[in-house]
């Protein structure tokens, strides 16, 4: 049980989640999303060790937050021992808002704030140190990806979920490509992870082209989650033109418009 833990990651905040049973056992299920959680958190470490050393308190928001895993864990992490900062959890279901609220107060994490709203229609803090969504499913993603950009967050990590919009664009795409496009997406399975993948290198170059530095990774194994594509990026510039081209040549030859590029569009 213990290899499964991070470095001050305690049993008690495990119990209290229910990560873990009262005996201190993990089943299959409850593995896999700790698993999952622990190295979102691994892979998140320098970003949150950057903004925790910088001179503005560090805000860490976490959209479609679902039970507040994530959140509950950022805590005991990074800001239970600090004296300023917070962690933020936006949740559309209120009955997983009150839950975790309940929680954290039982918990004594007094800098945990919980909203029950959509990541469209949330109210976020004014300062944004980091914003997460683990399994947002479909275009809550994009969603969760246009308010960091549009907020200039410094450090954004998603886990995009259930990516079937694309799919349904290219169903109806009226670009010329020729027959060999046609094979690509002729069958919907074929259709639907070929638009799975080509959102995914979407978002990256929307991300480029605003200015961040992105990474594209594996989260856990195969066998815990086959929606295991994690998105890293950091704010280094304002825009990149080169990235920016690249985009509107991929958008014009596929024929899409996805909702994370209709979100950030002028006007």
């Amino acid at each position: 049980m213990r290899k499964e833990l991070l470095v001050n990651q305690s049993t008690g905040l495990l119990k209290a989640l229910h990560l873990l049973t009262p005996e201190g056992r993990l089943n299959a299920d409850s593995l896999r999303k700790l698993k999952q959680v622990n190295h979102l958190v691994g892979l998140l470490q320098p970003a949150l060790d950057a903004v925790g050393s910088g001179e503005k308190a560090p805000v860490v928001v976490d959209v479609g937050s679902g039970n507040a895993y994530l959140g509950f864990v950022l805590y005991e992490l990074f800001f239970k021992a600090r004296e300023d900062g917070e962690v933020y959890c936006v949740e559309s279901r209120p009955e997983l808002t009150q839950r975790a609220q309940s929680r954290a107060s039982q918990l004594g994490f007094g800098r945990m704030r919980f909203q029950t709203a959509s990541i469209r229609a949330a109210q976020y803090p004014e300062q944004m140190s980091v914003l997460t969504a683990l399994h947002a499913c479909d275009t809550a993603t994009d969603d969760a990806l246009a308010i960091g950009i549009s907020r200039g967050v410094e450090h954004l990590a998603v886990v995009p979920c259930c990516q079937a919009e694309v799919a349904s664009l290219l169903k109806e795409s009226r670009a010329d490509t020729g027959p060999a496009w046609a094979a690509l997406i002729s069958h919907p399975m074929h259709r639907r992870e070929f638009g799975s993948h080509l959102t995914n290198v979407i978002r990256a170059l929307v991300l480029e082209a605003h200015g961040y530095q992105v990474t594209v990774t594996e989260l856990t194994g195969w066998e815990h989650s086959l929606k295991n594509e994690l998105i890293l990026a950091r704010k280094v510039g304002r825009e990149n033109r080169v990235a920016q081209e690249r985009l509107d040549a991929l958008l014009g030859s596929t024929g899409v418009q996805p909702a994370l590029v209709r979100a950030l569009r002028p006007g």
